[in-house]
């Protein structure tokens, strides 16, 4: 068997990194696997709990109807929020440019 098949990135310091790092991860899993698994059911039993913003049984462009009024919504608070900071930012810059001169 040639040694050459496990180098990684062309050099052994960085192939024997790369190895070790795998090994302490598959050890980490092994050591931690009771919480890991709790930790993944409770996460499904509260996914189960989530309002998702699209209705299952519509069809078409109607089902996604929450998910756009959403959008919509934050994009025009997105544009009234920037808009007032960029006024703002204009006002002080004028009242600044006028102090300073």
């Amino acid at each position: 068997m040639n040694p050459e098949l496990f180098q990684i990135g062309g050099s052994w310091p960085i192939t024997a990194v790369v190895w070790l790092s795998g090994l302490a991860a598959i050890a980490g899993l092994v050591a931690y696997r009771a919480p890991i698994r709790t930790f993944t059911s409770e996460v499904k039993v509260e996914l189960a709990k989530a309002s998702w913003p699209w209705e299952p049984k519509e069809k078409g462009p109607r089902k996604y109807k929450e998910l756009i009024d959403s959008t919509i919504v934050v994009v025009i608070a997105m544009l009234l929020l920037s808009g007032y900071v960029a006024l703002w930012d204009f006002t002080m810059t004028v009242i600044m440019g006028k102090l300073l001169k």
